[in-house]
């Protein structure tokens, strides 16, 4: 496992519509363990692969109900509102109020080709939202309402 440079907006891979996973293989579990370590490394509560530079529709999600590795994920359903701040490792230093639904449903493979569903409500809705947005080319600044400089890492 190793740590991953984060790409920053301006980048054109995060605007690019991200390839669907064909192989679930070694180099897909390379990439998985690395996402991992780089969104803990970065204090994330997510990392989509284009993130780091890799055009696959693969997203991990480290938030209080678990750590998720969602391939080809799909939204099947949402419902509800919530609005609330939102930053992104690809946006340093920024923050911005964003609507998003309040509950999803998603089907995902895992990392051995096995499908999946998962619901999620609250925060987990919105970051797995906010990752899959990554995998169309959609960044969160794309949907702010507002947006507004942190204060100085010390």
């Amino acid at each position: 496992m190793s740590k991953r440079f984060v790409f920053q907006v301006g980048e054109p891979v995060l605007r690019e519509i991200c390839k669907p996973v064909k192989r679930f293989d070694g180099a897909l579990w390379e990439l998985l363990n690395d996402m991992k370590e780089t969104v803990r490394a970065e204090y994330g509560a997510g990392l989509a692969a284009p993130q780091i530079g890799v055009n696959l529709r693969v997203v991990v999600i480290d938030v209080e109900e678990g750590f998720f590795e969602l391939i080809n994920p799909v939204i099947l359903s949402q419902k509800g509102a919530q609005a609330g701040p939102e930053g992104c490792l690809s946006v340093k230093g920024k923050q911005g109020t964003v609507t998003r639904p309040y509950k999803v449903k998603a089907e995902y493979y895992d990392r051995f080709g096995k499908k999946h569903k998962l619901t999620a409500e609250g925060f987990f809705a919105r970051a797995v939202c906010h990752e899959l947005d990554h995998l169309d080319g959609v960044l969160y600044i794309d949907k702010a309402d507002g947006l507004y400089d942190l204060p100085p890492e010390e």
